[in-house]
């Protein structure tokens, strides 16, 4: 688990340095090399030995492909396949935190305000992203925002709370990934975008023995 942390940590800086000096090679080294640690630390977590952990995992593989995807510029195919692949991705996890119970207070009350946040995002990006592109988008946003209230309900009902602050910060990494894809390209998305997707996923993969431990306790 350590090594998968200090691979994450290392891979992570590095990829912001390559952003910083446009290097595309270094870009998808550091990306990939950053990406893999997550799967890693999930399988040094005990990712098949639960179903909670196979569920996580999944969701997991689903986005180091849409990592993958995303490596090309622009908004090209590639970028559309790994919308779709993070998607499902969302849905792994979403399915995963259900699986851990929901308390349904939680779950109406988070799923109201993280709502209310996705219709804002969806109006702040609507007048820029392109029409062949606004079905996905749109769907992607209602789907992390299913995954994030389903996280706060799994909290609240006794999960970790790593669980949610991995969910949020995925959530919050996303809309760096949209103003950079859609809205302002800048180097200030990947700085502080790539730290929080990457550090949600390390914590994403970390609850998986966090939940082993509390199941046997």
């Amino acid at each position: 688990m350590n090594a998968a942390l200090v691979v994450c940590a290392s891979a992570v800086i590095c990829l912001v340095i390559a952003e910083w000096a446009q290097s595309k090679t270094a870009k998808a080294a550091a990306k990939m090399s950053a990406a893999s640690s997550f799967l890693a630390m999930a399988f040094a977590c005990g990712a098949l030995e639960s179903t909670y952990g196979r569920l996580l995992l999944t969701g997991l593989v689903l986005c180091w492909i849409g990592d993958a995807c995303l490596l090309s510029s622009g908004r090209s195919l590639a970028f559309l396949i790994g919308i779709g692949a993070f998607l499902l991705g969302h849905l792994a996890y979403a399915i995963a935190f259900h699986q851990l119970g929901i308390h349904p207070g939680a779950l109406l009350g988070a799923a109201l305000v993280v709502g209310s946040l996705g219709v804002f995002v969806l109006r702040w990006l609507r007048p820029h992203v392109p029409e062949d592109f606004r079905i996905p988008v749109f769907c992607y946003v209602g789907v992390i925002s299913l995954m994030v209230a389903m996280s706060i309900g799994a909290f609240v009902a006794g999960a970790p709370m790593l669980l949610a602050v991995g969910a949020i910060g995925f959530a919050i990494s996303d809309v760096f990934v949209a103003r950079e894809r859609f809205v302002q390209s800048g180097f200030i998305n990947p700085a502080l975008g790539l730290p929080s997707y990457f550090g949600s996923q390390i914590l994403l993969a970390y609850t998986i023995k966090l939940v082993a431990i509390s199941s046997v306790a």
